[in-house]
C-alpha cells in the first residue's frame, strides 16, 4: 500500500519505519529541511532501540523515503498519517494547529479520494473539527481516521511491530478493511485491531495514559506512607501486583513520571473536564501527586546537606526513562534546578541524553564514575541498565562521603550498606 506520514517526529518516525517494514512504500513529509537531509544521509534524530536499523533497512529497500514536498506525499498515497506536535498550552490543552496546518494543505493538495488518519495525540472531538475543515477546503471525497499511538519510549519499535491493540476509530467498513489489510502484517498470530468511532478512539488514548499515570502516582505516594511507618514500598509492590485483578505493570515507586506523554496528556484530560463541566478530579490529585514525589526527592537529598556549603552532587541519568535520550518534563532536571537554587553543584552522566534546559548550568561527563570525582553524594535519575550494577568500591572510594540518592530503588538496601555506602531509597526503611 502507499502511505504518506506527515511529521517525522518520535511518532512519526517509528511509525513510518515499522509501516515500510509490513511491505509498504511510505513517503515521510516534514518542513524541518535539516531533519530530512539528514534522515536522506542516515542521520536519525532521535535515540531509540532498533529505529536506526529499521529505517536504514527500508531506504535500502526502497520502501522509505523523506522530503520537504508535501504535495509529493498527498500525491503518491492512498492513506495520510498525520504525526506532528501536539504540546501544551498555558492552560494545560493540547495545541492541535500543526495538525489542523497539515490538514487544510492536504485538502487543498488532494485530487481524488483519500483516507486522513491522525495518529497525533488529540483532544476528543478533534476527529469533527478535521473533517469540517477539510470538507470545508475541498469537494474531493475523503475519510477521516482516528489512530493514537501506544508507544512507549525505549521500545517504541517492539510496541508497533508486535501490539497488544491498534484502536482504529472510524465507521466506514470499507475504511475498516483498509487498514485491516495495512496492519495485517502486525497481525499474524492473532487480531489486535479493535475499531470504535472516533471520538472513543481519542478518549481511550488518554484514558490509557491517565490510568498509568495514576498507577504510578499511587505508588509513590504510598512510598512516602511506607517510609514513615517503617514498611517497605517493594514489599508492597510485590503484595498487590500478585493480585491478578492489579497486575505488576506500572507499579514501580520512583521519584515520579515525566517525559513527552504522560504529564501533557493528564494535563489535557483535566482540561478537557473542565471545559466540559465534568471535573477530573483523580487526574488532578495524579498530577499533584507527581509534583509531589519530585519535590519529596529533592527536599532529601537538600535535607541531608542543610547547612552545608560548597556542596556537589555526581548524578546518573538525566533522561526522564532508560533507553531514551528525552528529558521533557524529568524527574531529574525538575530536581537538578532545585539542587542549583539551593547552591549546589552538579556533574551529571547520561549514556544517551544530553542536559536539555539545563545545558550550560551543569557539567556533563562521558563516563558514569567521573560524575563521582570530589561529589559529596550519588544522586540516581534514571534506571539505565548499566546503572543496575555499579563498583561500589570505586562509589566509595572516589566520593568524599559514600552516599547514594536512589531515586529508582535499583539497589538492595542491606547490600549496598554491607559495601560501607549509606544508602537512602523510595518507601524503604
Amino acid at each position: 500500500m502507499k502511505v504518506a506520514v506527515v511529521g517525522v517526529g518520535y511518532v512519526g518516525l517509528v511509525a513510518a519505519a515499522c509501516l515500510a517494514d509490513g511491505g509498504n512504500h511510505v513517503v515521510c513529509v516534514d518542513n524541518d529541511d535539516n531533519k530530512i537531509e539528514n534522515l536522506k544521509n542516515g542521520i536519525i534524530p532521535i535515540y531509540e532501540p532498533g529505529l536506526t536499523e529499521i529505517v536504514k533497512k527500508n531506504v535500502q529497500a526502497g520502501r522509505l523515503t523523506f522530503t520537504t514536498d508535501l504535495q509529493e506525499g498527498v500525491e503518491n498515497s492512498l492513506v495520510i498519517f498525520i504525526g506532528v506536535g501536539t504540546p501544551s498550552l498555558p492552560d494545560g490543552s493540547a495545541d492541535i494547529s500543526a495538525v489542523l496546518g497539515v490538514a487544510e494543505e492536504v485538502a487543498k493538495i488532494m485530487t481524488d479520494y483519500r483516507i486522513l488518519v491522525t495518529k497525533s495525540t488529540v483532544p476528543i472531538g478533534t476527529h469533527k473539527i478535521v473533517s469540517d475543515l477539510i470538507a470545508s477546503t475541498t469537494e474531493v471525497p475523503f475519510d477521516y481516521v482516528s489512530n493514537p499511538e501506544f508507544l512507549k519510549e525505549g521500545s517504541a519499535v517492539d510496541d508497533f511491530l508486535k501490539p497488544d491493540r491498534v484502536i482504529i476509530g472510524t465507521t466506514n467498513p470499507a475504511v475498516m478493511e483498509i487498514m485491516k489489510v495495512l496492519y495485517g502484517p502486525f497481525m499474524r498470530k492473532s487480531s489486535r485491531i479493535l475499531f470504535m468511532d472516533p471520538a472513543s478512539a481519542e478518549m481511550a488514548k488518554y484514558a490509557a495514559n491517565t490510568m498509568l499515570a495514576t498507577r504510578i502516582s499511587f505508588m509513590n505516594e504510598l512510598s512516602g506512607l511506607c517510609e514513615s511507618f517503617g514498611a517497605d514500598i517493594e514489599s508492597v509492590r510485590a503484595g498487590i501486583g500478585s493480585d491478578g485483578r492489579i497486575g505488576n505493570a506500572f507499579l514501580f515507586p520512583g521519584v515520579g513520571y515525566g517525559g513527552s506523554c504522560f504529564p501533557k496528556d493528564v494535563r489535557a484530560l483535566i482540561h478537557m473536564g473542565n471545559q466540559q463541566g465534568v471535573p477530573m478530579t483523580i487526574a488532578e490529585a495524579v498530577r499533584g501527586a507527581n509534583f509531589a514525589q519530585h519535590d519529596r526527592f529533592a527536599q532529601k537529598v537538600l535535607d541531608y546537606f542543610a547547612g552545608q556549603s560548597g556542596i556537589k552532587l555526581g548524578v546518573w541519568g538525566l533522561a526522564f526513562k532508560a533507553r531514551t535520550d528525552d528529558t521533557r518534563e524529568s524527574p531529574a532536571l525538575y530536581c537538578i534546578k532545585k539542587f542549583l537554587d539551593a547552591g549546589i553543584a552538579v556533574t551529571a552522566f547520561d549514556p544517551e541524553a544530553g542536559c536539555g534546559e539545563l545545558e550550560g548550568k551543569i557539567e556533563k561527563v562521558d563516563n558514569a564514575y567521573d560524575v563521582l570525582d570530589a561529589a559529596d553524594a550519588l544522586v540516581v535519575f534514571t534506571d539505565w541498565q548499566e546503572f543496575r550494577t555499579p563498583d561500589f568500591d570505586t562509589i566509595a572510594e572516589k566520593l568524599r562521603k559514600p552516599v547514594i540518592f536512589d531515586g529508582r530503588n535499583l539497589y538492595s538496601p542491606a547490600f549496598v550498606k554491607k559495601q560501607g555506602v549509606e544508602y537512602h531509597s523510595i518507601g524503604r526503611a
